[in-house]
């Protein structure tokens, strides 16, 4: 009798398991079997397009894949970027996750960068490995708005239909930067110190060195500084990487010695070029809580700041750490997203289930189906937008 039920049991087992597999493999053959009929439209009668550059290093791929399943949309373009820190086991890694996701598969919006670049943290390698991004990008597609730069510590606090239905109402050559010209202690820590970025001219990962001497500030050109968190628009980073000015270059060449580049190269290019001062909105966008007196980061944020960060009106926060709770709390509560799923949107149209991705099948990929969570952005937007109508935080 005991070796009947064993025997009865291990039958079940084998069908269920079959059955499991059968389900895997329809929704696997729907989120493949289906090619884009919906046309991109792109320009200022259809939702604004953003170009996303998410960057980290070794140890990052699981991170990185989670972060591009949180923020994809197909309208928008990626591209995934592993430092020299990480290896090319984990790049091909990546692009195999990549791949096996059936939308980014055909809407063929996603790229994983195959030569990395050096990214040391306090020097301005990290301002070459951006411009090389928005390079890339701009040659790869020539419909985006907004650039948009993500790290592996980074994750959303909207989805993607929210985002693009608040900037929808956004004049499209503006600049989310957080900036200001009062250096205060910067000045005598981060700009007159000159120091050599060895991630420039080195393949090994070496840290900055600095040099007995000090400059004195220029007069050819005021500096700014502020996050290096950025929400550009295309226009001007057209400007920078293609520079019919010679004021990006001359920038360029500025801030190759210079401490925390990053937050002083755009800044300073935006707020020195005539064309483009105005249009400067003086936010990051993100959410992040601080030491006092602040430290080099933000602290990382967990389940006790979830209310406060849902409040705060932000597109984004960092920083996490990896598969930290929260994140969790935001893939279920604000994104509703599943597991290895993108966020689903009004262009997903396949049935929700526990073993099926509705973003398995879509419709038209130009409609916008903003949730709640939009109105405390649109606050925040409106707020910002206020700030730069009054002329009051303006490159100052």
């Amino acid at each position: 009798m005991a070796a009947d039920k064993k025997w009865l049991f291990t039958l079940f087992f084998a069908a269920f398991t079959s059955f499991l597999l059968f389900l895997s493999m329809i929704s696997s053959f729907l989120s493949s079997s289906q090619k884009p009929f919906s046309t991109l439209r792109r320009g200022v009668n259809y939702p604004p397009a953003f170009a996303y550059y998410i960057t980290g290093t070794k140890g990052d791929v699981g991170r990185i894949y989670r972060l591009l399943l949180a923020v994809y949309h197909p309208r928008n373009r990626y591209l995934l970027h592993i430092g020299t820190g990480g290896s090319d086991e984990e790049r091909r890694k990546l692009v195999d996750l990549v791949e096996n996701v059936g939308v980014i598969r055909d809407f063929r919006n996603v790229d994983v960068v195959g030569k990395p670049d050096p990214n040391t943290h306090m020097g301005s390698s990290g301002v070459a490995a951006v411009l090389r991004a928005v390079s890339i990008l701009l040659k790869v597609d020539k419909g985006w708005d907004w650039f948009v730069c993500l790290s592996a510590l980074d994750y959303p606090l909207i989805t993607q239909d929210d985002l693009s239905h608040v900037f929808s109402s956004v004049r499209r050559d503006l600049n989310f930067i957080d900036h200001t010209s009062d250096l205060g202690w910067k000045e005598g820590q981060r700009v007159l110190p000159i120091v050599v970025d060895p991630g420039i001219y080195l393949a090994r990962r070496v840290q900055i060195f600095h040099a007995t001497q000090k400059r004195t500030l220029p007069d050819a050109f005021k500096v700014f500084t502020g996050s290096p968190w950025v929400t550009l628009s295309r226009s001007f980073l057209e400007f920078c990487v293609l520079g019919w000015d010679n004021l990006p270059r001359t920038l360029l060449m500025f801030s190759t010695n210079l401490i925390l580049a990053q937050e002083v190269y755009f800044h300073s290019v935006i707020c020195n070029s005539p064309e483009f001062r105005n249009t400067t909105v003086n936010g990051d966008l993100r959410y992040m809580v601080w030491d006092d007196p602040p430290k080099m980061d933000p602290l990382f944020l967990n389940t006790s700041g979830y209310e406060q960060m849902i409040q705060s009106g932000a597109a984004f926060a960092r920083q996490f750490r990896e598969n930290e709770a929260v994140l969790d709390m935001i893939d279920e509560k604000i994104l509703k997203r599943g597991r290895h799923r993108a966020v689903p949107g009004a262009w997903c149209t396949g049935r929700k289930s526990w073993f099926t991705d509705p973003c398995s099948q879509w419709g038209d990929v130009n409609v916008l189906k903003p949730g709640r969570h939009a109105e405390k952005f649109k606050e925040s937007m409106n707020s910002l937008l206020l700030d730069w109508k009054s002329q009051s935080n303006q490159c100052r």
